[in-house]
């Protein structure tokens, strides 16, 4: 399809809907060849079903504190243009750009399938993370759900389970994360990339604003819910100036821990980003793409371990050294208390019979 001019997607993050990389053949708009104004179609949010076979994801990367997430949903309607795991919707022969945040995929069922893997005889726990790659508590599961049902099945195995999210429908589920919060089982992670209400609109057109995703810290953090404020991508040239008011205001909130990424370009995201670029601020763009350039040897992306979460160079280290002294002025933690496993335990399976003594 290419190029969707404004007008067509609004609320959108993207401005493209190229094919995907794996893709044999390439899909483009053509005039019909009529001499008549043409009708502009609003792009729609689609959602499929997926019945899924396994649902926790076992990673390797030696960047992650963790290594094993699940993800109720494929794709993301919050669009922020800058997600990482854009690319990912390539495998599903969709684009990484406006399908990746239109046409989504719901995982019906995972909560049962969830049931059955931690049951398994030779299940390790340890605390699984929900939200790292699309996030849970998009405007899709409002309705579906599908996020509530699996937290239902984490409470009543007294699983511990980690939450990154920029979504307030996070609140909804303070009746289970609260008790699991009293058990050392559960934190939240609610990511700030700016205060700049405007900006993040454009930036992550269906994201709730920063005001409100502050005061979804404060009433997690008010019914005992602990809270790390991750203040990700940090933006080169756009958002670098709010890093220290993005933490304050995030202790002001509640929060006692912080965490900050850098902005990553993998793949397919890079010319998502330099068109998004183009379009809203196109008098930053150069100097926004060299001080990428400049932290990772030249290029726009390194995805070497240990080197792309925060890039490397005078810059990248200047970051590192304001974030620091940010949270030690502020009084936040780098490292929290370890989630507890200790308190696993298998429930009765539904229908299931007690032993004979």
């Amino acid at each position: 399809m290419g190029y969707v001019p404004p007008e067509a997607r609004k609320g959108r993050g993207a401005t493209r809907a190229d094919t995907g990389r794996f893709e044999r053949f390439e899909r483009e708009a053509q005039p019909d060849g009529w001499d008549l104004p043409e009708e502009i179609t609003q792009v729609r949010t689609d959602v499929s079903d997926e019945q899924p076979r396994s649902v926790v994801n076992y990673v390797r990367s030696p960047d992650l504190p963790f290594d094993r997430s699940i993800n109720p949903y494929r794709g993301c309607e919050h669009g922020c243009i800058y997600c990482f795991a854009r690319p990912s919707h390539a495998y599903l022969g969709l684009s990484p750009g406006l399908d990746f945040e239109t046409r989504l995929i719901a995982r019906p069922g995972a909560a049962q399938v969830l049931d059955r893997e931690l049951r398994a005889p030779g299940y390790k726990v340890a605390p699984i993370s929900i939200g790292t790659n699309t996030d849970a508590y998009q405007p899709i599961e409002r309705d579906r759900e599908i996020m509530r049902e699996i937290l239902k099945v984490l409470q009543a195995f007294k699983h511990p389970v980690a939450i990154v999210t920029k979504g307030a429908l996070i609140e909804r589920d303070i009746d289970i994360l609260a008790p699991m919060a009293a058990q050392g089982l559960v934190r939240v992670g609610i990511s700030v990339t700016t205060l700049d209400a405007d900006l993040s609109r454009r930036m992550e057109p269906r994201v709730p604003g920063p005001k409100r995703r502050l005061k979804t810290i404060e009433r997690l953090t008010q019914n005992g819910i602990p809270v790390r404020l991750m203040v990700s991508p940090v933006v080169p040239g756009l958002t670098d100036p709010e890093i220290e008011n993005i933490l304050t205001a995030g202790v002001e909130a509640g929060a006692d821990a912080a965490s900050w990424i850098m902005l990553r370009l993998p793949r397919e995201v890079s010319d998502l980003w330099k068109d998004w670029l183009a379009e809203h601020y196109p008098d930053r763009a150069e100097r926004i793409m060299s001080k990428l350039r400049e932290m990772h040897g030249g290029k726009e992306y390194d995805a070497r371990w240990g080197h792309r979460m925060r890039g490397e160079g005078v810059y990248a280290e200047l970051i590192a050294q304001r974030f620091r002294r940010a949270m030690a002025q502020l009084g936040l933690k780098r490292d929290t208390h370890a989630l507890r496993c200790d308190l696993f335990e298998p429930p009765f399976a539904q229908g299931a019979q007690l032993g004979l003594f």
